[in-house]
């Protein structure tokens, strides 16, 4: 993995341990030569990890929408900031320049985007791994909602493991490097559907 996608808050929590996570990925994954791919922002968990990675000399791709530009919240110190019209082609920008994702704490744009890599990766429209790193138990009740999906059959069995979690970077890293893609429903029979 080359690059990988990076989701999560442009909010700074009270609690430290939020932004120590993620500079700590930003960190490591510059000093494991993966380039980040993420929102472009400065704030928050964003600029938290955008800061962290070229401190740390790596490669820094923001993709930000102009409205947010115009916000004045813009991260100007990115290798590489790409400014787009919408949040649809910021997504789409986000897998076409990545080789993963990597959703760390964040609000309803973080799991927007957890949510469209994991069923874009369900119909095979990417076969790159969906990474979900457990800070301090943040996604404990999402983690039993994916498993209850799969209880009541809204998930199929050979879907549960497209999410990748783990409560340490390493060890999610690890899973990452590991995945291999699961059978999409564009390639199973109708019977199977």
């Amino acid at each position: 993995m080359k690059r990988l996608a990076i989701y999560c808050g442009s909010a700074t929590p009270a609690n430290p341990v939020y932004i120590e996570s993620a500079r700590l990925v930003g960190r490591t994954l510059a000093e494991r030569g993966i380039g980040v791919v993420y929102g472009g922002g400065r704030l928050g968990l964003m600029g938290a990890v955008a800061d962290s990675a070229l401190e740390a000399g790596g490669e820094v791709i923001g993709i930000i929408p102009q409205a947010l530009v115009s916000a004045e919240v813009a991260h100007r110190g990115c290798t590489e900031l790409h400014v787009v019209d919408t949040m649809h082609q910021r997504k789409q920008a986000f897998t076409d320049l990545s080789d993963g994702f990597v959703n760390l704490p964040g609000g309803t744009g973080t799991m927007d985007e957890l949510w469209e890599a994991l069923s874009w990766a369900q119909i095979g429209y990417h076969a790159k791994p969906v990474g979900l790193l457990n800070v301090a138990g943040y996604y404990d009740h999402l983690i039993a909602f994916y498993e209850k999906m799969g209880e009541v059959g809204f998930l199929r069995p050979q879907h549960r493991g497209i999410l990748l979690i783990d409560d340490a970077l390493d060890g999610l890293l690890a899973k990452m490097f590991a995945h291999v893609p699961i059978e999409t429903i564009t390639k199973m029979k109708a019977s199977d559907l």
